[in-house]
């Protein structure tokens, strides 16, 4: 008899589990924000996710680097660099990897570390095309340099 409760009661700890595990744990591992680019030289920023809502700013930059931080639909609640938030419809983002530099006179080198050649210094605000990245340096293209800059001087999808 026993056996029996202990085995039913095993049965309903194991429903539990699956429970939580299921259909709490994902809504927390999934809300992760994450970073795209946007797809287009112009760009709406919505105060709704639909069309129906106006125009908040257009964005004039082709793979900006924005966070996403919720959806609902086919729109994405994102936050720009500069803090800007709104709604922007899925198709007018990519996940092609760029970055803007987070800080003024950021050097790029020629190679993965502060004593190869420096090629040029960045501006706070530049937008960096992200080639690869390693475990603390990415491979950057500005304009018609390529060369390699620290992580933590980027904002964006590296």
């Amino acid at each position: 008899m026993y056996k029996r409760l202990f085995k039913k009661i095993k049965n309903i700890k194991f429903f539990y589990f699956f429970i939580l595990f299921f259909l709490i744990i994902p809504n927390f591992v999934f809300a992760e924000n994450y970073f795209l680019t946007l797809r287009n030289d112009k760009v709406n920023l919505r105060q709704g996710p639909s069309l129906d809502y106006p125009i908040k700013l257009q964005y004039k930059k082709k793979y900006l680097p924005v966070l996403v931080k919720d959806k609902s639909g086919n729109f994405r609640k994102i936050v720009d660099h500069q803090n800007n938030s709104g709604w922007i419809h899925i198709s007018q983002l990519s996940k092609k990897k760029a970055g803007i530099a987070k800080n003024e006179e950021i050097i790029v080198f020629k190679n993965p570390t502060i004593y190869s050649k420096p090629l040029v210094a960045l501006n706070k605000g530049r937008l960096c095309i992200i080639k690869k990245c390693k475990k603390e340096w990415c491979k950057i293209k500005v304009e018609k340099y390529n060369g390699w800059i620290k992580k933590n001087d980027l904002w964006g999808r590296l």
